[in-house]
């Protein structure tokens, strides 16, 4: 349990740095201010102030912040009862966010997201390098099931599934998994030469659930520019599967109870990291930073959905002022933001509920 912890502090923060390092550095290129940098929740464990910069370590290992100068209209310079009681409030300090112009904040905003892209990929690189990639090369085939009427035959590669373009095993294995029954389109490359054919899936009764009829899986050795292809396939695929699964969440084919948070991350860790520990303590590394890609991924995508207190909410406020021309006032954003963030900890306080849950059922 104590490598679990250690692990998953590791996993997160260096996914969080990642995101609120991006915050950061494009905030200081476009001469916004950054009153603080912090990593966690909760209680401050160690801060300490270097230029105009408050860097803080708190208790709780998930989450972080990088706070700008004048965001939500809030400055450094504000005291207590400005604009209540009728005093003057305070000269508005340099550096302010809303100073900057509507395109160095949308750039600001958007690099924590684009930053959590940038580390999967580099995180890849060490997976894809070491590991290798599995491309969609078809092994065997079942008897009885749709894959060998539609004429399939072992070595064949698939290229594309109902119009979309497919490079790894994985691929393969989301669409077919979350099949719901309907005919796909499947093209497909023999001795060079592409070819197309359609299978209806078939349902099994035993796994509640359809399948093609073929297994799936070549390894191959990735050097030089197949590195970095095959990394970027990697990430490719995890922002297919972490969109796709929001699709399916909305379109209700998922939960709400199929949600994970820090518990239920942690709990994942554990169980993967028992399952590849007969394989080694490189398997183990391997596994958590391809682990690692994942959660990256997934934070990056999560932050740009266009709620409120998300990067997305703030993303989508910035793209209102560019079509009106003029912001909308900081402090009834601040309030919609501040509505979002309730919301956001009410989401949180549910799925650690159903992480406890699901760990004790």
């Amino acid at each position: 349990m104590i490598v679990t912890i250690i692990v998953f502090v590791l996993i997160f923060g260096v996914v969080v740095i990642a995101h609120e390092l991006g915050h950061f550095l494009i905030a200081k290129l476009n001469g916004i201010k950054v009153l603080q940098f912090s990593i966690g929740m909760g209680p401050d464990i160690i801060k300490f102030t270097k230029g105009d910069t408050k860097y803080v370590l708190k208790l709780l290992p998930i989450g972080g912040a990088c706070m700008f100068e004048g965001e939500d209209g809030i400055y450094s310079t504000d005291k207590d009862g400005d604009n209540h009681d009728g005093s003057k409030k305070a000269e508005k300090p340099e550096g302010a966010f809303s100073d900057a112009n509507v395109w160095s904040r949308i750039a600001t905003v958007f690099a924590g997201p684009f930053f959590n892209i940038i580390l999967a990929f580099l995180l890849s690189l060490i997976v894809v390098g070491f590991s290798g990639e599995v491309i969609p090369t078809i092994n065997s085939l079942t008897d009885g099931y749709p894959a060998i009427e539609a004429g399939l035959q072992e070595g064949d590669i698939i290229t594309k599934m109902d119009g979309e373009r497919i490079y790894l095993q994985g691929e393969v294995t989301f669409v077919s998994a979350f099949s719901k029954g309907e005919p796909m389109e499947i093209e497909y490359k023999r001795d060079g030469k592409k070819y197309t054919t359609t299978i209806t899936p078939k349902y099994s009764e035993t796994d509640g659930r359809y399948y093609l009829g073929f297994t799936i899986g070549e390894a191959v050795e990735c050097k030089g520019l197949d590195l970095i292809k095959y990394s970027v396939y990697e990430v490719r695929y995890w922002l297919k599967t972490t969109v796709k699964s929001l699709l399916m969440l909305v379109q209700g084919r998922l939960s709400a109870n199929d949600l994970s948070g820090p518990v239920g991350i942690a709990a994942t860790i554990d169980e993967t990291i028992e399952v590849a520990k007969p394989y080694g303590i490189p398997t183990v590394v391997l596994t958590m930073i391809n682990f690692a890609v994942l959660l990256s991924v997934n934070l990056g995508v999560m932050n740009l959905l266009p709620l409120p207190a998300l990067d997305g909410g703030r993303l989508l406020f910035l793209l209102i002022e560019v079509v009106r021309g003029k912001p909308v006032s900081p402090e009834k954003e601040g309030l919609v933001h501040f509505i979002g963030f309730v919301a956001l900890m009410i989401l949180m306080v549910f799925v650690l509920y159903n992480d406890i849950v699901r760990i004790f059922a």
